[in-house]
């Protein structure tokens, strides 16, 4: 068997690689932007790995993949598209560094929940081989398709005539909400 299927989750730790750039307006002095993942990464926070004149990268912060069996349906849909991509999830921080990196996925469903909220920037970054044959080891080891079943008809009665709004059971001195084709009914 193999050794992937024995777990039902599997991590690989990656580099996540940022490039500082000058802004484009006088409103954002710097663009930050997140353009590789390095697998198999020893840990790092903000280390400085090339420059060129204002250009610079650095190697952000080291985060692990973490791939669960019952989400491999999102892992094929990431796998299958275009581009294969790694997801970056980094937060704004106040003081010290510039960015938080909370979180690095392959998943698209997880990637788009976080895009949701709007407090966090998700980058887009080229999915590495290696990262893509690990992620299809686990699709192979644990994927199952599930049978599509379809769902029974409640068994409603819709040919039931509701006139009005309000419990039919309860006395009323007035019926405000009576239809007019029940007031007609009552007048003759």
């Amino acid at each position: 068997m193999n050794a992937l299927a024995e777990h039902k989750t599997c991590t690989l730790p990656v580099g996540i690689v940022m490039q500082k750039k000058p802004g484009v307006t006088r409103w954002a002095k710097w663009t930050w932007s997140a353009r590789a993942v390095i697998p198999g990464a020893a840990p790092a926070d903000w280390v400085e790995m090339r420059r060129d004149g204002d250009c610079v990268e650095y190697h952000a912060a080291t985060r692990s993949i973490e791939l669960f069996s019952t989400d491999t349906e999102a892992y094929l849909h990431g796998l299958h598209a275009r581009d294969p991509s790694v997801y970056v999830i980094l937060r704004p921080v106040e003081a010290g560094v510039p960015l938080d990196v909370i979180l690095v996925t392959v998943s698209p469903y997880e990637a788009q929940d976080y895009a949701d909220s709007g407090e966090e920037m998700i980058e887009k970054v080229p999915m590495p081989p290696v990262v893509r044959e690990w992620v299809e080891d686990f699709i192979s080891a644990h994927h199952r398709e599930e049978t599509f079943k379809k769902r029974q008809r409640d068994k409603k009665r819709i040919d039931l005539v509701q006139d009005g709004i309000g419990d039919a059971r309860l006395a009323q001195t007035a019926d405000v909400y009576a239809s007019p084709q029940r007031l007609k009914g009552r007048l003759q």
